[in-house]
């Protein structure tokens, strides 16, 4: 059926373009090749990440050959598909293809990426870990031109496609760049140099020192030769009226419940905020059980234990909560400004001094009188507000360039497929009906091509029956 498609064009199903024929191998006995599973292949992209020693896989797996296109079989995998330059072993999860003169192969690995098969596949099975067998893609009909138009498809799309992927590269490095812009910035809030100018003008606050003093008399001061002249440095415990942690439910005898008490775990407590999207409860009597856990509007928050240790956050909910065992909760001492001393705990500073105060055991964690001991800088009240209306106007910054690199990376992904539906539906390049008219040449379409190869196929097989029997 050509209906719908270019003058020349073909549509046939992939069970009659190729068939996996390659023979499972015992990885043991072919050492010397490379394997290749799932996880070497990227996804979307065709792109091989490395292989593995053939020597070190224990079941059978699929001996390819160059040429060959190796289509990932297993749901979430659909979209990974590579064209063998090499020869090797690949995982069992892979359909193997190989080349027939009726198409490039690359042709064929391209189509196999694409949205629209990529679709078909994808609602062929059900269940956990879905997998599609070759008897159900092969009846998908593939869009086939001439295979002059194939291989100058196959071009313009690996030219196009190659800008993209330095687009793509280009972009990939903004999430790294805004990192670092971040952790400068909370950088140079905490050591004084976001607000020098700030300090010029306003050279009338009061020494931080004095502050101190007023929060806690016999509060000792740290010795730091890099902090402005007027602030002074202390330990975390002088600036906080409360640090505790909570504990674990299941120690306390009370159970999770569809709603009560809000309990926070180490997993809500994300880098600068609340992750609040999935919230779990316990039964109210943990309130009374651990009093001294039940967090309050303005709390700072720090995960001690685990790969989350060193994330900080405040706590700016009046829904009653409590925490667990694997949070600090920090309660400041009053008018001092609680947004500030978060931009400290996420500071590069300290987070350096969070992950080299814990103990490795079985499960990292910094203790509570290690969290007491931070070195706080500590600026005067006026120019810790001022500290915070600083980060959070360059953080917004940040923000608005992060969204923009999103919507870039989502519209570079739709050209990527925009090319393909354009590729297979014959607008991408002229097509060789519309070259040959206008260069007054003849020249073979895709189902001349197809016919003639399987003439020449049934020609052949008849050839050896007649040397069968010659030979009998």
């Amino acid at each position: 059926m050509n209906d719908g498609l270019p003058q020349g064009w073909a549509s046939i199903a992939l069970g009659e373009l190729t068939k996996p024929i390659r023979p499972r191998r015992n990885p043991q006995e072919y050492a010397r090749l490379p394997f290749v599973g799932m996880e070497q292949v990227e996804s979307h992209t065709r792109r091989l990440l490395g292989t593995l020693p053939s020597s070190e896989m224990k079941s059978a797996a699929f001996h390819f050959q160059p040429g060959d296109v190796l289509y990932g079989r297993l749901r979430p995998y659909l979209n990974k598909v590579l064209l063998a330059d090499f020869e090797g072993l690949c995982s069992s999860e892979f359909i193997v293809l190989p080349p027939t003169n009726s198409f490039d192969p690359e042709y064929l690995a391209f189509y196999l990426n694409n949205d629209e098969f990529v679709a078909f596949a994808n609602q062929l099975n059900q269940g956990d870990r879905p997998r599609v067998n070759f008897n159900q893609i092969g009846e998908h009909e593939i869009p086939l031109p001439p295979l002059s138009e194939q291989r100058r498809i196959v071009a313009k799309l690996e030219k196009l496609l190659g800008q993209l992927d330095s687009c793509q590269h280009r972009l990939t490095k903004i999430p790294t760049l805004l990192k670092r812009f971040r952790q400068s910035v909370l950088a140079a809030a905490c050591s004084g140099r976001l607000t020098a100018d700030w300090r010029e003008e306003h050279a009338e606050v009061e020494n931080a020192l004095e502050l101190l003093k007023r929060l806690d008399a016999k509060a000792e001061v740290l010795e730091s030769n890099e902090l402005p002249a007027t602030w002074t440095q202390c330990r975390f415990e002088s600036l906080a009226s409360l640090i505790t942690k909570g504990a674990s439910p299941k120690w306390q005898g009370v159970d999770y419940a569809e709603s009560g008490v809000l309990f926070v775990t180490s997993e809500n407590v994300g880098w600068g905020k609340m992750l609040l999207t999935q919230k779990k409860f316990v039964e109210p009597k943990i309130n009374k059980i651990q009093p001294r856990s039940v967090l309050k509007n303005g709390d700072l928050l720090t995960n001690l234990v685990g790969a989350s240790i060193g994330r900080s956050a405040i706590y700016e909910l009046d829904e009653i909560a409590n925490t667990n065992q694997a949070v600090a909760l920090i309660r400041l001492k009053p008018d001092l400004e609680g947004h500030y001393f978060l931009h400290v705990l996420n500071s590069p500073t300290l987070v350096d001094r969070i992950n080299s105060d814990k103990v490795d055991v079985a499960r990292a964690n910094v203790s509570l009188a290690d969290v007491r001991d931070f070195p706080i800088p500590l600026p005067p009240v006026p120019e810790q507000q001022e500290i915070v209306r600083r980060v959070e106007k360059l953080f917004a910054l940040a923000d608005q360039i992060e969204a923009r690199f999103a919507e870039g990376r989502r519209r570079v992904d739709a050209i990527t497929q925009s090319l393909l539906a354009k590729a297979f539906s014959g607008e991408l390049v002229p097509t060789e009906y519309e070259l040959a008219k206008a260069e007054g040449r003849s020249f073979e379409s895709a189902e001349e091509l197809l016919k003639r190869i399987k003439t020449n196929g049934q020609l052949r097989q008849s050839q050896l029956k007649v040397a069968r029997k010659i030979q009998a």
